[in-house]
Parts: C-alpha cells; structure tokens; sequence
C-alpha cells in the first residue's frame, strides 16, 4: 500500500487533450472544481467529458476545452439551465450525447464491470433513441422477449471525483446525504483522482461515519488531493452549502469577464479573490 497524495496540477500533468474525462457529483453539489480549475490552467482540450453536469460542464464547454459532451443535464440547480453551457452548446460548440439519467449510470455501470453494455429499458418509447441514432436494442433471449436499450458502456480514460475526507492510500468518504455516483465514475475510469475536503488516518475515516459512507475504494484510486473547500461554489454538505451569492455571479458574468477575475491565478489566489468579493459584498 503507497501514499497517493499529490497536488490538483500534479493530477493534470497525469491528464492529456482527446482524453474521456469522468467528473463526478452531481448539478452543482459535490463536484471537484479545484481539479476543473487546474484543468483550465492548463492547455487541454478536445475532451469527451462524461459528467451529470454542472459548473465543471459549463467552465469547460466556455473555455473551449470539450469536442464531446455525455450528459443527462447540465444544471446549477437554483439556476436551472448551466448558462454557459447553454451558450456553448447554441453556438455549436461541440457534439452532444444526451440520454436518460438512468442509461447514464447503466453506461457507468457497465464500464465499471468492464461489460460492452447493459441492457435498460429507460429511453424505449421516447426521443432519446432519435436523438441518439447510434444507440441500439437488443432483445432478452429468454421467454418474455423483451426488447431493451442497449445503453454502450461509458468507458472513462480518467475520473475526477470531490469527497469529504480521504486516506492517503485512495480510501474516498462521503458525509452528506447522497453518494451521488462518484463510486461508479472511479470504477469505470483507467485511472481516478479523489480530491478531498480534508486527508485524515485510515482509522480516522469509520470515526465520523459508519464504513458505508466510505464510498471510494483505494483499489480504483490513482491519486488523492487534499483541497479545502476543493468544491466551491458548488455544496460540499455537511462541510459547507452552495455558495449561492457566487454562483450567481457566476451565471450572470461573461465567461471572459468570469475567468480573468477568478481563475487567472493558481488555486490559492483563487480562494483569495473569492474571499476579497465576499468581503466587497459585506
């Protein structure tokens, strides 16, 4: 067992343009935006990037840095549509795959068995089969004959993931009330990264919360980053809620405007500009 611990630009120098990038959470909660924000620092492009997009769905798509997106929605939640996502995807900027929330953990789920597909019977009846005219069926070969999406696996070159706390050897915890799917976004992937709110002892780990919370097995962990506060703006519970003072900024401020305020320098001048408009809102 080896210490896994590395730094958010250490984890991007592991990355590369054309990967198929997984990011977990889920809307604008939990997701790992310290790793997105290391990510826009460098000079990667041409993603496909998988992902129940949020934030890291619309700073990407904004910065030009996705040729594919496979997603069931892009949302901020309180801001129901990612606006710069919207833009993004009006202009064309890249090619869509939108399917079922359902398909896309079925897709999540057969990559992570390292299956070519599993059958579902979301998406039978509706548009997402028009919409998607590569996707195929298959029909159950015992009595009942019933006819299946065969919803392809969603195999992920690498997985970003955000939780509450972490061991050095990869162990992932989540302590709020939804596990989302980042399990299965680390399974799917070649090679995963868990950044974490805080890295404690192993022992530490069962302490907060029952061994069910731990979420991340080290088995499937390439590399893990402690980021303080790693998901804002979007919610962390039970460490911090969504900063919604922000992430209405976010979405009311051009992309060009937004990015050279905020992520012109590394993460740390990040946390203090954020910190300097707080201040400025009293």
């Amino acid at each position: 067992m080896s210490d896994k611990t590395m730094t958010a630009d250490e984890v991007v120098s592991r990355l590369h343009s054309g990967m198929t990038l997984g990011i977990g959470g889920w809307g604008s909660r939990r997701k790992p935006m310290a790793l997105v924000r290391a990510l826009l620092r460098s000079d990667i492009t041409d993603l496909t990037v998988v992902s129940y997009g949020g934030p890291d769905v619309g700073m990407l798509a904004a910065a030009g840095r996705i040729r594919k997106l496979v997603a069931a929605f892009v949302t901020l939640d309180s801001v129901p549509l990612e606006p710069h996502y919207r833009a993004a995807r009006e202009s064309g900027a890249f090619e869509l795959m939108e399917i079922d929330e359902a398909m896309f953990m079925w897709g999540l789920r057969g990559a992570a068995n390292r299956l070519p597909f599993l059958p579902v019977r979301a998406g039978i009846g509706s548009d997402v089969m028009r919409v998607n005219p590569g996707l195929r069926t298959v029909t159950s070969p015992y009595e009942d004959g019933e006819t299946f999406v065969a919803m392809p696996a969603l195999r992920l070159d690498a997985a970003l993931v955000h939780v509450n706390r972490a061991d050095r050897l990869g162990n992932g915890q989540y302590l709020g009330p939804d596990p989302y799917f980042d399990d299965l976004f680390c399974e799917a992937a070649d090679a995963a990264y868990v950044s974490c709110e805080r890295i404690v002892d192993t022992a530490e780990l069962t302490k907060e919360a029952p061994p069910q919370s731990l979420l991340v097995k080290r088995l499937s962990v390439t590399g893990v980053v402690e980021a303080p506060g790693g998901a804002h703006f979007t919610s962390c519970a039970p460490d911090y809620g969504r900063d919604e003072d922000f992430q209405r900024l976010y979405a009311s401020t051009p992309w060009a405007e937004f990015s050279e305020r905020f992520l012109a320098g590394d993460e740390q001048a990040y946390g203090s500009v954020v910190r300097n408009w707080q201040e400025e809102q009293g």
